[in-house]
């Protein structure tokens, strides 16, 4: 049996991220609906929990021979994981969860959209990825598209802009997010993507252990039902393991800056999601906002 050489597959890796551009955002769009779903049903670190419990197993399951190999790397990047693993899960998990029990998943993806601005200007002045004319006209244009979403069309209401609690939660996690996917790509790892992805994801269990006992004892316990136990098991195989391991190899072969991009495509698919899950009309200022989003992320993700 012939296996293609390392210069073959470099040349896979490249088409199959940038599918995975457009791909991966349907992956989190589930966590939208999931969100909205779980309120009277899952307590938000509860969910959060299970969520990365079932995640992290299944990516321990599919890496085991690579972490049993490398396991003398663990406790030198231990602390690298706790931190990934507070970021990516905790906050991008639970504070999502709770934010969305006051806000809609339209608006979850919505302001998930304006990360790619931050991830952008951090990875060109931190990590030093440069940013051509063509790409920074790319991220400008998407940018506009977010934002005429955003506005509904409607530009002379910017600075009649307000935020609910819901939508304050959410932008913690932007942020969270936004440091997380930087890190991710500074950080060099001894791991691949999966088997670091499980670790971090451990990493994330531990950390939301406290706060969902807490949650449970104090604010708002969850009853085990066959409805909160389909809702984890949603999160954790769609929006979790796989969302994450497709942008984790993403950010590897095409980098922070470019991939961040992907979350632009966060208006358009909540707002399809909305239409045939939710009832949710698509208006004009969709359409529009699409011709500028998908243009802008072929101009950004080009060479």
């Amino acid at each position: 049996m012939q296996t293609l050489p390392a210069s073959g597959v470099r040349s896979l890796e490249e088409p199959i991220a940038r599918a995975l551009l457009f791909i991966a955002p349907v992956l989190w769009t589930v966590n939208y609906l999931v969100a909205r779903w779980a309120p009277g049903v899952i307590a938000p670190h509860a969910l959060a929990l299970g969520r990365w419990v079932i995640a992290a197993a299944l990516l321990s399951l599919v890496s085991r021979s690579e972490l049993w190999e490398r396991r003398q790397h663990i406790r030198s990047e231990a602390g690298r994981f706790l931190l990934l693993g507070a970021l990516g899960m905790w906050v991008c998990g639970a504070f999502v969860y709770i934010g969305a029990r006051s806000t809609t998943a339209v608006n979850i993806g919505l302001l998930y959209a304006t990360s790619p601005v931050l991830i952008a200007a951090a990875s060109t002045l931190w990590l030093r990825e440069r940013l051509g004319w063509a790409q920074a006209a790319g991220v400008a244009l998407a940018l506009t598209g977010m934002l005429h979403i955003l506005l509904r069309g409607n530009w002379h209401a910017l600075g009649e802009v307000r935020l609910n609690p819901g939508d304050l939660w959410i932008a913690v996690a932007v942020v969270s997010w936004s440091v997380y996917s930087v890190l991710l790509r500074a950080w060099r790892s001894a791991f691949g993507e999966l088997a670091r992805l499980a670790l971090i994801a451990w990493g994330g269990v531990l950390v939301l252990i406290p706060f969902t006992v807490w949650e449970a004892l104090a604010w708002l316990p969850t009853v085990l039902s066959w409805r909160s136990a389909g809702l984890v098991l949603a999160a954790a195989l769609i929006p979790g393991a796989g969302a994450y391991a497709a942008y984790s190899f993403m950010q590897r072969v095409l980098g922070a800056a470019r991939v961040s991009l992907v979350l632009y495509l966060s208006p358009l698919y909540s707002a399809v999601v909305g239409w045939l899950v939710l009832g949710e009309r698509i208006q004009p200022f969709h359409g529009i906002g699409a011709l500028l989003i998908l243009p802008g992320i072929w101009l950004a993700t080009r060479r």
